[in-house]
């Protein structure tokens, strides 16, 4: 199996995998993305204080580069 690395990236952080985690296919790392950024996107919301926007990702790499991004994006609109 091949090894791909989950950096998460949030407002502009860069969080580097250093480890990596064995995936069997691209379905297998998809699913680790997005499973990973549903977590992380719930935090941040019950975490949201006076932030009108916030966004985040996970950009998965292995041995030769970048191969998948996920992202997600939220914003606060306040109706007068």
């Amino acid at each position: 199996m091949r090894r791909y690395y989950f950096d998460l990236r949030d407002d502009g952080a860069l969080f580097v995998d250093d480890e990596g985690l064995p995936c069997r296919d691209m379905q297998a790392v998809q699913a680790e993305a997005a499973r990973s950024l549903a977590d992380m996107a719930r935090d941040a919301v019950h975490a949201a204080t006076g932030a009108l926007s916030h966004a985040m990702s996970i950009e998965v790499r292995d041995d030769a580069g970048p191969v998948l991004q996920v992202r997600f994006t939220f914003e606060i609109s306040v109706q007068p």
